[in-house]
């Protein structure tokens, strides 16, 4: 998943444990080999082959159930959640601490729509060439709501799973005592914004300081606009408490790309949430 990943489970005969600890791993390594944009050999290289080609392909239905989200994000926020967009990392290398020619962006932006996608499910057809697909807004958070589903399914009810700072807790302590999961805050590594303690549930954040270029005291983050293939800028970060991680995560990203209508987006949800923007202002529920 590009990101540091662990899994804490509690069972009452150690191999269970590791049975099932086994089998969640696994799972992300398939998800991580099916759904990897840097792999030649995953499917959804298959799929931008296609879309290159402005074709069209018949996908499996955990695809299907994938692209079904994704068209629900898209339009709950307007076309801000727009899976096509990952074509704008052929303009920002966050490593190279260089910003890109504005005139490579508006080309970019040319091929990025998925309403230029006809989306009938089992076939995805593009509409348009040179185009692509990414979902790594969303496939990183469904590894892992389906890990805790495997633990469920194997008799596991006491964990903890982390993919990448996503966080999905199976059950609490087997002492009935809940998780303390700390959001830290955006501009201090070593502060922390909220402590949360969790029996059940999922966070994910998203936020402007973990990918970033600093370029003359402004932070190009790399949560970008799919409308201006840009850095949003005025979110600095999110953090969202649902029962599914693939909820929380969306929505996490959605509030950041909504900017100064992110705080009213996310009150309209009703879940818990806490935001912090670039001056430093805080809110949500979770801050209360």
């Amino acid at each position: 998943m590009g990101s540091p990943c662990s899994i804490q489970l509690y069972a009452h005969h150690e191999k269970k444990a590791k049975r099932a600890a086994k089998s969640v791993m696994d799972d992300v390594y398939r998800l991580e080999a099916k759904y990897s944009r840097y792999r030649t050999d995953s499917f959804l290289s298959d799929i931008n082959r296609i879309a290159k080609q402005g074709d069209r392909i018949r996908v499996d239905d955990e695809t299907a159930g994938l692209l079904d989200y994704a068209n629900t994000c898209y339009q709950q926020s307007d076309g801000l959640f727009d899976i096509t967009s990952g074509i704008l990392r052929r303009a920002w290398d966050f490593k190279s601490g260089d910003i890109p020619d504005p005139e490579i962006i508006q080309l970019l932006l040319n091929k990025i729509g998925w309403h230029k996608i006809s989306w009938q499910r089992p076939v995805l057809r593009f509409m348009a060439s040179d185009m692509e697909i990414d979902f790594g807004g969303v496939v990183k958070e469904y590894a892992v709501d389906r890990a805790a589903s495997l633990c469920w399914d194997a008799g596991i009810h006491h964990g903890l799973v982390n993919l990448g700072g996503d966080i999905r807790v199976i059950g609490p302590h087997p002492d009935s005592s809940p998780w303390r999961i700390a959001i830290r805050h955006p501009r201090n590594p070593e502060g922390l914004l909220q402590t949360l303690l969790l029996h059940s549930g999922a966070l994910a954040s998203s936020g402007d300081y973990e990918r970033c270029i600093i370029l003359n005291g402004i932070r190009y983050g790399h949560v970008l606009n799919p409308k201006t293939g840009w850095p949003v800028q005025y979110m600095a970060a999110v953090s969202v408490l649902g029962e599914f991680c693939v909820v929380a995560g969306s929505a996490s990203t959605i509030g950041m790309l909504k900017g100064e209508d992110g705080a009213e987006w996310l009150n309209t949800l009703g879940l818990p949430h806490l935001w912090v923007n670039v001056n430093g202002e805080s809110g949500g529920s979770l801050m209360a």
